[in-house]
Formats: C-alpha cells, sequence, structure tokens
C-alpha cells in the first residue's frame, strides 16, 4: 500500500512537471505582452491576427517563427526572444489567429 502512493504521488508529480514545461497560450500571452507589445506596437489581437492558425503551425514548423516576428516587428532583432519564449507566443498566436474566432485580452 505504502508503495503505491509512492508510485502515485511520483506519477502526479510528473505529471505536473511536464505540463508545467509545456507551451501553451496563456503564457505566450503573458509573454507577449512584456517583450513584443511595446516594440511591435500593436495589441496581441492584431499581431496574432496576421496569420490564419495554419499559417503559423506552418511558420512554426519551418523554423521560421523568430523571422516572422522580426518581419512584422522592426524592433525586434535576432536573439531578443528565447526559444521557450518564442515557443509559448506561437502557441498563444494559434490560438489567437485570424480564424480561430478567439478574441485575446491584451
Amino acid at each position: 500500500m505504502k508503495l503505491l502512493k509512492i508510485i502515485l504521488a511520483g506519477a502526479l508529480a510528473l505529471g505536473v512537471a511536464s505540463t508545467s514545461l509545456s507551451a501553451d497560450a496563456v503564457k505566450g500571452q503573458k509573454l507577449f505582452t512584456k517583450f513584443l507589445k511595446g516594440p511591435c506596437d500593436m495589441t496581441g489581437a492584431k499581431f496574432a491576427a496576421k496569420h490564419s492558425q495554419e499559417e503559423w503551425k506552418q511558420i512554426n514548423e519551418a523554423g521560421k517563427f523568430e523571422a516572422e516576428v522580426i518581419k512584422i516587428c522592426p524592433n525586434i532583432k535576432a536573439g531578443d526572444l528565447s526559444k521557450s519564449v518564442q515557443d509559448n507566443i506561437i502557441e498563444f498566436s494559434i490560438e489567437f489567429a485570424n480564424d480561430s474566432g478567439n478574441v485575446p485580452s491584451c
């Protein structure tokens, strides 16, 4: 019984840890506000609406997200955003793309 509790606790801890390590749109929205809202001089809604969900996915899969951010926001330079920040902002962009029907609050 004690072993079972230890195993369940370990599984729960791994589940929580893996969830917090994955990118998500809510965190991406906060990071957009922190890192891009000022330099881009636009809201997150306008930024995300630059592309459809599929277009954002293709940009991400091609490894061109940073280049696209620089294209949309010329005040951003290569290396300004860490990979984890980019991962979260791409999830935000997909979640609130122009064909998603979702509107962010930033």
